[in-house]
């Protein structure tokens, strides 16, 4: 069996930057065990199968395999499935639900339907192309308390207690904290650029204290950053995904969204961050977070990028 495949950069305007992204388009006939097989050769942070959409309302179906398992919902494989669902170069009539596109500028709305639920992603076109896209969480952010010492989770990256910390949007000290807005974040606060530059995770640390934890995903923060307009730098771990580093993550950012929201505290107010991701890796990447409060709460996580193709093949697949 031949798989035809294609690979994007996310989260980046240009190639060999943001995170890479594997998408098999008219696969999710296939099984959950071929799909991992498949996402495992592919070996990067994520793979997408897609499908014709099961509900009336969905543009398609986005399946999300890591290395080493399933996921609900990633942010990456949602921008960059978007942008290549609004590039055209999956249709027919076994193919994606997609409204018109735009002949210059303009913007699309569509529904990805993910196992965590329908996510809606806006897509901004320039020029007739797709140039990015923005998706709302389908699930508000859930937090729950750290059960570790900030010294045990400086222990888990590699660094004093004293660099544990930093200051929030509203001017409150930040502490660490496990977020999820469909997949779950264990986010430790930084004071400085050169702590996040220094973090590196203890797997065996990770082991005990993480691996089979609610949120077993590493969000290294802090509330700076070195590119023009950015707001945050981060960076995180994923051993019990397959991934040892991610260079640019979506969900995680959604997380932030909730996390940075919750420590801003305001009844009433709209929220923005530039985010970068990757420099460490020689990835750069550039993620734009929002949220919103109503009556003193998160109510809406959003989530933007740009993504790049790269290239395109086939896979030759053997059911069994």
């Amino acid at each position: 069996m031949n798989l035809d495949f294609h690979t994007l950069d996310v989260f980046t305007d240009r190639v060999f930057g943001g995170n890479p992204l594997g998408v098999f388009p008219a696969t999710t006939h296939l099984s959950s065990e071929l799909m991992q097989r498949v996402a495992l050769e592919m070996n990067l942070s994520e793979t997408v199968f897609l499908g014709p959409p099961k509900t009336p309302d969905g543009t398609a179906q986005v399946r999300i395999f890591t290395p080493a398992r399933e996921v609900p919902f990633a942010g990456h494989p949602t921008v960059g499935s978007a942008l290549f669902l609004a590039s055209g170069a999956w249709t027919g009539a076994d193919g994606p639900r997609l409204p018109d596109f735009p002949e210059g500028d303009g913007e699309i709305d569509l529904v990805l339907e993910e196992n965590v639920g329908p996510v809606p992603v806006t897509v901004r076109f320039e020029g007739g192309s797709p140039v990015f896209a923005r998706f709302t969480t389908a699930i508000l952010p859930e937090h729950r308390p750290s059960p570790h010492s900030e010294a045990d989770l400086a222990a888990l990256v590699g660094l004093s207690e004293s660099d544990i910390g930093g200051t929030g949007p509203s001017g409150a000290g930040l502490e660490p904290e496990m977020v999820s807005c469909g997949l779950e974040y264990f986010v430790i606060p930084v004071r400085s650029i050169d702590a996040v530059r220094r973090s590196r995770l203890d797997t065996a640390r990770w082991q005990r204290m993480l691996a089979d934890a609610w949120a077993h995903h590493v969000y290294v923060v802090c509330m700076d950053g070195e590119g023009d307009g950015v707001d945050v730098r981060v960076r995180m771990y994923a051993p019990g995904s397959g991934v040892a580093e991610d260079p640019a993550t979506g969900s995680a950012a959604a997380a932030l969204g909730g996390y940075l929201s919750a420590a801003h505290g305001g009844e009433e107010a709209s929220l923005q961050w530039t985010v970068e991701q990757g420099i460490e890796m020689g990835r750069p990447s550039l993620l734009y977070v929002e949220a919103d409060r109503t009556a003193g709460a998160t109510s809406a996580v959003r989530v933007g990028g740009n993504a790049v193709p790269v290239s395109r093949g086939v896979m030759s697949v053997t059911e069994r």
